[in-house]
Parts: structure tokens; C-alpha cells; sequence
């Protein structure tokens, strides 16, 4: 089967495809090849199967007037009804292309995705199985609305490119999904760090940060008390409280230990931004404090509730990097610094704090606090301020 008008794009393919880097400008370069070859594509998909917590897939579609778009799959999509009656499924299913002329009513059947595409003016539907290397099927759409649909030239053109471009979006796949599980477990940071190479045992950078550390209240008599299962589905939920403010006010999670949750907002090493990092921590904490006190959680017919967790914070130098033993490694920050926040953090339950912070993290955002007294901390040889927030003393009080 020859490429034809498409020959340039297979060996563009075959080099690599170097013109486009990212997997959005492949698609869109890919597309714009192929309309410039004379094939009026107006819609294609790419549909591919993820390693993701939340989402089972994604798609990348592309419109001749829009560009790139991305969509995610939930977990369950394929036991919607709109999917199982769709072309994509039965490509996955049986392996098998897909030829549907929307011209012909008929062809459309009960699919809701063909029909929203006949509304739209596509004449012609053609989907094809990727076929990894290792046998993993995933599928790719081309739409067109010219009047006539595809001609069989245009067919054997885009078949006869299918496998050098199948092996592209392989490639990008691999990629992304190997950013993706670090950004997952390590986070992006990290993971950035990683993928770059910094993978040697005591590879490590110095940085300054406002260090975030904390942990559940009573989570050692919940453990005895509820059942495994019911444990990590609170302790998820627990965390969700927590996570989402982080990521949303620029810090990172590094590590979750058992219910302790330790992450980083980064800091430039002049100090210029100290006040705004230090209000965005503030802005979480209050934001995750307010998320665990309404937690709540059914087991069975009792539900619990008046969760409390404590925070500590803190701002220093730490150092960030592989640290670990043999071939087995962990990408996370130590330092004098790490351990006051932890001493901070018992400091807190002692006082039944929710949320206290160090004198430098005071120094550098100091409305809104107290003074709790000063307190030997194990380990250093000088005692510390320990400092708590006062609308937490407000709401003790009223």
C-alpha cells in the first residue's frame, strides 16, 4: 500500500517527527499535513488508555477550525451507554476498522457521538485500531465533511500512513504516562528533576521553602477501631482535604506517612516573594483546616465526624533530592529544618493547636498570630517560639 500525496509525512514520521516536540503540536502538524495533501480531514481523535488515579483515558481531539482540544475518561465510561454504542467501541472490542456514511441515516444506529457528528455536517466516519508493541489496542478517527465523504484513495492513504504514525503516538504516550506516574507519586518538582536525570543516589539541590507538616488526630485508637479497608478510605478522603488547597496555592506534596502529610512551597533564595508564599500557606491552611472539621464519614450506620488534624509550619533551608539505599530511592527533602517543623507538629497536639508556625514563618507573615510561649525542642540546643493562629483562639472561645 503506498502513501501517495502523504510520502512526505512518512518520512517526517519516520524521523521522528522533530518539527513537534509536544504531543499537541504533533497532532496539530500531523492534521495540517494532511489537509495540505489534499485529504479534507475535518475531525480526527486520538483515544489512548492512561495510568492515572482519577481518569482511565484521555482523547486529543483535533477540528480543522480549533486546533487541539484534550478530553479525560472517567473510570466506568465504558459501561455508559454512549460509549458502548459508539464506533470507538468496537474498535477496541473486536480490533476491527470502522466505517460509518453519515449521508445514510441508517449508518448513524443508536450512537449518540454519530449523530452529534452528522449535526455537525460530517459525511464520513473512518476509525482504526493503534496496536502498541506490546499488544496494548488503542484507537485514532478521521471525520470529514466533504460532500462524497472519503474517496477509497483517501482510505489507502491514511491506512498506509497508520503504522509510522502509530508509532509516534506511542512514543508520546510512553512519555506522558512516565511524567504522569511521577507527577502522581513524587509530584511535578520532583519528577521534572527526575525525568532530567537527577536519578544518582545523594544528587541533591538546596532549597529554601515554607515547609508544611502535618498530621491526624486520634488516628492511632481509629486504626484499632474501624476496619483496614474503612482506614484508607478515610485517610484518602482526609487527604483530599489537605491536597487540593496545597496544589492550589503552589505547594507540592512530597510524601504522605501514614496520616502525616509533608509538602514544600518553594521560596526564592533572595527572599523576594517570602510575604506572598507565606500568605498562600496561610490561605491553605485555613482552607484544609475548614475542610477536615466538616469531614465526615459513614461506616455502616455510625457516622463520624469532628475530625481534627494538626499543621505545623515552618520556613528554611532544606535539601531536596534522591536519597536512599541500594537501587531503591525516594526523592524528598531532609534537613534541620524538616525535623523543628516535626517537633513543631507535637508541639501543637500537646497544646491541642490545630495550626501553629515557627518565629521565622512569623517574621515573614506576621498577622493573625499569638504568642503560645517558648518551648524546648528535642534535639536543639535552643528553645523555640511556637506562635498559633488567633481567629483559632476566637473560635475556641466562642
Amino acid at each position: 500500500m503506498q502513501a501517495g500525496r502523504l510520502q512526505s509525512m512518512v518520512d517526517w514520521l519516520i524521523d521522528g517527527a522533530q518539527s513537534a516536540p509536544q504531543v499537541s503540536s504533533f497532532v496539530t502538524e500531523s492534521c495540517e499535513r494532511i489537509v495540505a495533501s489534499g485529504i479534507p480531514i475535518w475531525r480526527v481523535g486520538v483515544f489512548v488508555s492512561t495510568l492515572h488515579p482519577t481518569m482511565s483515558g484521555r482523547g486529543f481531539i483535533w477540528r480543522a477550525e480549533s486546533g487541539v482540544s484534550m478530553t479525560a475518561a472517567s473510570y466506568g465510561v465504558e459501561e455508559s451507554d454512549d460509549y458502548l454504542s459508539s464506533p470507538i467501541a468496537i474498535v477496541y472490542d473486536t480490533g476491527h476498522e470502522v466505517r460509518r456514511r453519515l449521508r445514510d441515516t441508517d449508518d448513524v444506529g443508536n450512537s449518540s457521538f454519530l449523530a452529534s457528528m452528522q449535526a455537525e455536517g460530517v459525511t464520513d466516519y473512518f476509525a482504526l485500531p493503534i496496536t502498541f508493541s506490546d499488544g496494548q489496542r488503542e484507537a485514532l478517527s478521521w471525520s470529514t465533511r466533504r460532500e462524497g465523504g472519503f474517496t477509497d484513495t483517501d482510505l489507502d492513504e491514511l491506512r498506509a500512513i497508520h503504522a509510522p504514525l502509530s508509532r509516534m503516538i506511542e512514543i508520546f504516550l510512553l512519555r506522558r504516562t512516565a511524567a504522569g506516574l511521577l507527577d502522581n507519586y513524587v509530584g511535578p518538582r520532583a519528577g521534572q528533576r527526575i525525568l532530567a536525570g537527577q536519578i544518582r543516589r545523594g544528587h541533591t539541590e538546596t532549597m529554601r521553602a515554607v515547609i508544611w507538616l502535618s498530621d491526624l488526630r486520634g488516628f492511632t485508637p481509629l486504626s484499632d477501631r474501624l476496619p483496614p479497608d474503612a482506614i484508607v478510605e478515610l485517610l484518602n478522603q482526609y487527604f483530599d482535604c489537605q491536597v487540593a488547597p496545597i496544589l492550589e496555592h503552589g505547594g507540592e506534596i512530597l510524601k504522605f506517612m501514614g496520616d502525616g502529610l509533608l509538602a514544600v512551597f518553594p521560596v526564592a533564595e533572595d527572599g523576594s516573594d517570602m510575604w506572598a508564599v507565606c500568605q498562600a500557606v496561610l490561605q491553605a491552611a485555613r482552607a484544609s483546616r475548614a475542610n477536615v472539621a466538616s469531614l465526615e464519614y459513614a461506616i455502616g450506620d455510625e457516622r463520624l465526624g469532628a475530625f481534627r488534624f494538626g499543621l505545623a509550619l515552618h520556613v528554611g533551608q532544606v535539601l531536596y533530592g534522591n536519597i536512599g539505599g541500594g537501587d531503591r530511592l525516594d526523592f524528598t527533602c531532609i534537613g534541620p529544618a524538616v525535623n523543628l517543623a516535626a517537633r513543631l507538629e507535637k508541639i501543637a497536639g500537646a497544646l491541642n493547636r490545630t495550626v501553629v508556625a515557627s518565629t521565622t514563618f512569623v517574621e515573614a507573615c506576621s498577622d493573625g498570630w499569638t504568642d503560645l510561649g517558648e518551648f524546648p525542642i528535642a534535639g536543639f540546643r535552643r528553645a523555640e517560639h511556637v506562635y498559633g493562629l488567633i481567629d483559632e483562639t476566637l473560635m475556641e472561645q466562642s
